[in-house]
């Protein structure tokens, strides 16, 4: 498995609007974008909003996952504190999910064209400890391009850009010394800890 850190992402969520009242609204907004740097190898990763661009509508998140200890952190360095929480879904837009299953290949851009096309490999799949299903798209060397969720309530595009395969701040990646003694909080009954989440 490489190293990798995806230089810039976008989050862009869909609403599936369930009233009158909301069809005023254009159902999609950009929730967030900003840097991911993740460790394939040690199945660690750590998304930070770009603060630069916020809207009125984004997130500010600062998320660092250990998928195979099954834990997060939520991150607020300006106060310099965290909590601490149980991942019940490891499944995350980096990593094509166990299970999953080849579709097809196709050229994004123009196949025709010289230098206009990138060809992916499509895989889908159903989410995992959460209703619904994910569609990704992966370059031929397995680099993870953008990634659709689907669930009743909500739709997510993921989209990476600008990948760079060295971690150029493995510190990132290590919890911060004001979180190092945090306690485990209680995931409350019927929730579901995972990245996608995050971001609803």
């Amino acid at each position: 498995g490489k190293m990798f850190a995806a230089l810039t992402f976008v989050c862009f969520v869909c609403l599936t609007a369930t009233t009158n009242a909301d069809h005023h609204h254009h159902p999609c907004e950009i929730k967030t974008h900003g840097t991911f740097t993740y460790d394939s190898t040690g199945k660690k990763l750590r998304f930070r909003s770009n603060e630069s661009h916020p809207t009125n509508t984004s997130l500010g998140l600062d998320l660092l996952m250990f998928f195979d200890e099954g834990v997060f952190y939520e991150i607020d360095a300006k106060n310099q504190s965290c909590e601490k929480k149980s991942l019940q879904s490891t499944d995350h837009p980096l990593d094509i999910p166990r299970g999953a299953k080849f579709c097809t290949t196709a050229t994004s851009g123009s196949a025709s064209i010289e230098g206009e096309g990138l060809k992916v490999n499509m895989w889908t799949g159903s989410m995992h400890n959460v209703k619904g299903t994910f569609s990704m798209y992966v370059t031929m060397g397995c680099l993870p391009v953008a990634t659709f969720y689907s669930t009743e309530s909500t739709s997510f595009l993921f989209s990476t850009m600008e990948v760079d395969n060295t971690i150029k701040e493995p510190d990132l990646l290590m919890v911060p010394a004001f979180c190092e003694y945090q306690p485990l909080e209680e995931t409350p009954e019927g929730t579901v800890n995972s990245f996608f989440n995050e971001f609803v």
